[in-house]
């Protein structure tokens, strides 16, 4: 028996390696990129370019307000080419747009070619590079764990605000607007191209299953949809004209947009309102790092809640979590505290840190992953109306009573309003 040849055991089948995680990190990439080039960095430009150029500080919001509007035009048509093509070609577009732009902002000084290059900036330009195709992308990747993979693909936008802030703000101070606008182009091409060329479209497209499940014994076609692969526990997808059919949609689409108005309006108006309310504008910077801050600790939070509770309540903690933050930094303004105003921030980034990462988890949980990016392109237009209008209001509402502070409360009801019409919707039947 020596002498016979040992039978060779039976290889174990490799697993193709999972790529999912290299998504997550090339969302976490362009989401940081996508804020720190917008909404993070608009109030550290306001009044140095209001102060040169004479503009009201209404004409100066109307330029995001049109990025947001046309980002939310362009969103219905990016949404189903990053389902059926995937993320690449409209990210690639988002970084020459974006590029051309920003260096139009720095040479501009016409208020009519300001207003110009941001509505490009937002039909074509950063809006290609954000949440909406960042996160479809993600969605696609992960069913089991799409909660954590969500809240660490969000941390981009924590880290923008601890760092776009503060950086930019010694940029402009240092060089000047101009200066800070053209190193936001440069920085944009150098960041997003490599994250463009990491993202995938869907892991049915290399035999893959979500969450790095085994594949089934006949792998898919790379045609074949997002639905056909484990997990079976997912239900089939509701397409964009069925899902519009439903009271859900209208009502996470009416109050996520009541959150937006509140938080870009906050957002961008946050630095001018704690620097006229007696701040230096160091400080107003610091705050908003610090707002990046509890952003950034609330993924472990927010990660750990969308396993394992009901996303409705996780949206209105949130929230609510966002208003008493707003109601913290308005009362730091009236009595100058600076540790109030740090706690406010704190806990207004908090609230803040749950927004995308709840929104998509909630959005891919109601109507399923396989067309997420085409209904989450019909829901923008109207939730954008939110960002487009927000930082408006709060502006005019500035420039008329020549403070800030009924506006911020404002802004405090807009939060719980939308976190009752979310609490008020239910999951379709799939």
């Amino acid at each position: 028996m020596s002498g016979l040849p040992r039978p060779n055991p039976p290889r174990p089948r490799l697993r193709k390696p999972f790529y999912g995680w290299w998504i997550v990190a090339a969302a976490i990439v362009s989401q940081f990129t996508w804020m720190a080039a917008g909404p993070t960095v608009v109030g550290v430009f306001l009044n140095p370019v209001v102060e040169e150029t004479g503009w009201l500080v209404w004409q100066f919001t109307l330029g995001t307000s049109l990025a947001g509007v046309m980002g939310a035009v362009s969103g219905v048509f990016v949404g189903q080419m990053v389902d059926r093509r995937g993320p690449l070609l409209p990210m690639l577009v988002g970084v020459a747009v974006s590029l051309a732009c920003f260096i139009g902002l720095a040479a501009q000084s016409s208020l009519w070619m300001f207003l110009i290059l941001h509505a490009a900036l937002g039909l074509l330009g950063y809006n290609l590079f954000g949440s909406l195709v960042a996160s479809s992308a993600v969605s696609k990747w992960f069913v089991a764990r799409r909660g954590w993979a969500l809240a660490v693909g969000s941390v981009g936008v924590s880290l923008a605000g601890i760092i776009a802030p503060v950086a930019m703000t010694s940029v402009v101070d240092a060089w000047g607007w101009r200066v800070g606008y053209a190193a936001l182009g440069a920085f944009v091409a150098l960041a997003v191209t490599p994250a463009a060329f990491a993202m995938r479209r869907a892991p049915e497209d290399y035999g893959l299953s979500p969450d790095g499940a085994p594949p089934p014994e006949s792998a898919p076609s790379p045609s074949a949809s997002a639905d056909s692969a484990p997990p079976s526990a997912e239900a089939p997808s509701l397409d964009r004209r069925r899902a519009v059919r439903t009271r859900a949609f209208w009502l996470l689409t009416f109050g996520f947009m009541l959150n937006y108005a509140a938080l870009t309006a906050v957002l961008i108006h946050a630095i001018p309102f704690v620097a006229e309310s007696g701040f230096a504008r160091a400080v107003a910077a610091s705050a908003l790092a610090v707002n990046g801050f509890g952003n950034l600790l609330s993924k472990v939070v927010w990660g750990y809640g969308l396993q394992r509770f009901e996303t409705r309540l996780l949206a209105f903690a949130a929230f609510a979590a966002s208003s008493a933050g707003v109601a913290l930094i308005a009362a730091a303004a009236w009595t100058g505290e600076t540790s109030i105003l740090f706690c406010g921030f704190f806990i207004w980034g908090f609230g803040f840190g749950g927004t995308i990462p709840i929104s998509e988890f909630i959005w891919a949980r109601y109507f399923g992953r396989r067309h997420i990016g085409a209904i989450r392109g019909l829901s923008n237009p109207i939730s954008i109306v939110g960002t487009g209008v927000g930082p408006i209001l709060m502006g005019a509402w500035r420039d008329a009573a020549g403070e800030y502070g009924a506006a911020f409360l404002a802004a405090i009801c807009f939060y719980l309003a939308g976190a009752a019409l979310i609490g008020m919707s239910r999951e379709p039947a799939r």
